[in-house]
């Protein structure tokens, strides 16, 4: 397989442009991933998914109320790229407030807090692909 530079390229250009942290392209049996994490694979849409690792799973046993994901998909701190944070360490929420969106088949989806608290740590990056019951902020 001969790798085609000029679309990683094209790619790398199009996160810049659009504020992305990740894109895919797939074509016939190539699938290119580009993102600014400094991975980029390639390979063919026969290989099974690759398990990624989170810093959750290496981090300490944290204190506090954790709110988790509902469901499988990329997180969003905000409404919009460049707009003002739902969550951030240290403000006071209510139960119900918006706490990110996690975004799963192109379909936004608002996340609740379910405790009243403060924010204490915020678990994710914006744009990070989440996992169902992956913990996304703790609260105090």
């Amino acid at each position: 397989m001969e790798i085609n530079k000029k679309i990683i390229k094209e790619l790398k250009d199009c996160l810049d442009e659009f504020n992305l942290n990740e894109i895919e392209y797939s074509y016939k049996d190539t699938k290119i991933k580009v993102s600014k994490k400094s991975n980029v694979e390639f390979g063919s849409t026969n290989t099974v998914g690759t398990k990624q690792i989170s810093k959750e799973e290496f981090r300490k046993e944290s204190s506090g109320k954790k709110v988790t994901s509902p469901i499988i998909g990329t997180a969003y701190l905000a409404p919009e790229p460049g707009g003002k944070k739902f969550a951030e360490v240290g403000k006071k929420i209510k139960k119900g407030d918006t706490i990110m969106i996690v975004e799963a088949m192109k379909t936004m989806n608002h996340v609740p807090s379910t405790f009243d608290g403060t924010i204490k740590e915020i678990c994710v990056s914006d744009g990070q692909p989440v996992e169902f019951g992956q913990t996304l902020i703790i609260i105090e």
